[in-house]
């Protein structure tokens, strides 16, 4: 499956080295536009859009086959090998990528995940979305506000002292159509996210059989659970030289809560040299 793309590469950058971006469920490309401004003046950047997600086509979800897409068009760009960051769902669809074919990925750094399953109430929220029955939405106002009371009402969310969060209903506000003539509706593959849910959250089994010995960066948030010290020794069997580093003061959208540091971060990662030394964090 040939993926939707934003790319972000400056005049004579054609010697630079190349980077790959994979977004978090519900996101697109564009959402790293913060980091791929960062990575721009040293690298050649592109954000994809998953399958699902975004402007790309949609299908049945697994995590190798989201690997398969990305590694695709990478071929259609002319790109044999890149370094490749994930958050969250990107996150694990680029531990696969390096899993599956460990020469295409030349550094790899993950935001904010661990390969292993992950059930933090968002299957809930999916479920919600996909069953949306959409009136005619005007503006973006009108978005957030059908958005929000779709939040309120959904089961074990929200009480009288727990509203939704407006940057949410926002976030998933880019995935509609909307306009005065016709019902507003999902441009996103809701009912596939939603009926493939269960993948999202899981870790292929199959993929703890090999081992990716590049170097590595997993980024966690101080305050989310994603990355926790039970999951550490996970990832160090199946990336062997992987550090760990985590921002304090950001949970688990460490990239919009933190930016500068998250930048920081990756390009620190990016541009030094590839040993498998350097600081980690306890876990």
């Amino acid at each position: 499956m040939q993926l939707t793309f934003h790319e972000r590469n400056e005049q004579g950058s054609m010697q630079k080295p190349a980077v790959v971006l994979l977004h978090g469920v519900f996101g697109r490309g564009r959402n790293l536009g913060q980091l791929a401004r960062s990575l721009a003046p040293d690298f050649r950047v592109w954000a994809f859009d998953l399958r699902n997600h975004g402007d790309s086509p949609h299908g049945p979800v697994s995590y190798e086959a989201m690997a398969q897409d990305v590694l695709d068009t990478m071929t259609q760009l002319g790109l044999e090998r890149a370094c490749v960051l994930g958050h969250s769902m990107g996150g694990k669809t680029a531990m696969a990528m390096a899993l599956l074919a460990p020469e295409r990925v030349e550094r790899l750094v993950v935001a904010d995940i661990a390969p292993a399953p992950m059930h933090f109430g968002q299957r809930r929220l999916a479920q919600t979305l996909a069953a949306l029955k959409f009136p005619v939405l005007r503006d973006r106002q009108e978005v957030r506000a059908f958005l929000l009371a779709a939040l309120r009402e959904m089961p074990g969310t929200a009480s009288s002292d727990q509203a939704p969060d407006p940057a949410l209903a926002d976030w998933l506000g880019q995935n509609l159509a909307f306009g005065p003539t016709a019902p507003a509706r999902w441009t996103i593959g809701m009912n596939q996210i939603a009926e493939g849910f269960a993948q999202i959250e899981d870790w292929p089994q199959a993929l703890n059989q090999r081992c990716w010995k590049g170097p590595a960066l997993f980024l966690r948030g101080g305050r989310s659970p994603y990355v926790s010290p039970d999951s550490w020794p996970a990832v160090k069997a199946l990336f062997p030289n992987a550090m760990l580093q985590t921002l304090p003061d950001a949970g688990h959208w460490l990239h919009v809560e933190q930016p500068e540091a998250f930048n920081d971060a990756v390009r620190h990662f990016l541009l030094g040299p590839a040993t498998s030394g350097g600081p980690t964090d306890s876990p």
